[in-house]
């Protein structure tokens, strides 16, 4: 009798022990790695996005300028690859001086021409790495002729109405979504990220953001 009271005391308390690792490992899962005032913030309603593709997106808003943004350049492109599928990755240069218009400009022209995907990490390796004298608009289109782009072409789209209209809209959006410097990393248009640490901790916010909008998404259309 004793044996089978120790039995059942023992059995009870194993019970009490695998309930306690299981409301542990619970709240374990529901703990969420960042904090909404510190890596990011909820942007007023109602949200803006950037394009209407009906996926969840994620913009960096950059400039060839920004030792930072080429400092991010090659982690971005590895935050491309991570992204899940139903997530866009997208770019918005930053005029936010007279000195960074012409990198403005010269990212429409190149996205215009097709060819940013593979001129936009050179350009920020000769301007910053090899020292390239890069940063007027005739310099830019010079480092796009050396790239095969036609400068003619180049200088008449990036001088386009198009490109000064595209300009003053996406910096209307820029300064909605209350980004001042850059890079900035904008999920969806409702989450801005923030006061990150490390530029890997900028990627990390990111996809965390982008993963959790994409699953509430999926809830919202079920």
């Amino acid at each position: 009798m004793k044996y089978l009271a120790c039995l059942r005391t023992l059995t009870l308390f194993t019970g009490l022990l695998l309930a306690t690792a299981c409301t542990a490992q619970s709240n374990a899962d529901t703990v969420t790695p960042y904090t909404e005032g510190d890596q990011y913030v909820t942007l007023p309603a109602p949200y803006q996005r950037y394009s209407s593709e009906g996926k969840v997106e994620v913009v960096e808003v950059f400039s060839y300028g920004c030792i930072h943004c080429a400092e991010f350049s090659p982690i971005a492109e590895k935050l491309k690859e991570q992204l899940p599928k139903g997530v866009v990755f997208k770019l918005v240069p930053a005029p936010f001086s007279a000195e960074w218009l012409p990198f403005a400009r010269a990212y429409y022209a190149a996205k215009q021409l097709g060819v940013v995907d593979r001129t936009h990490l050179e350009l920020f390796k000769e301007k910053f790495a090899e020292h390239y004298p890069i940063n007027s608009l005739d310099e830019l289109a010079d480092f796009y002729a050396r790239e095969g782009v036609n400068r003619a072409e180049f200088m008449r789209l990036a001088t386009s109405d198009a490109a000064t209209a595209k300009l003053k809209a996406d910096l209307a959006l820029i300064q909605k979504w209350g980004v001042d410097g850059t890079p900035t990393i904008v999920v969806d248009g409702k989450y801005r990220v923030t006061h990150v640490q490390t530029l890997d901790e900028l990627s990390a916010v990111t996809q965390w953001l982008a993963k959790r909008e994409l699953t509430e998404a999926d809830k919202g259309g079920k």
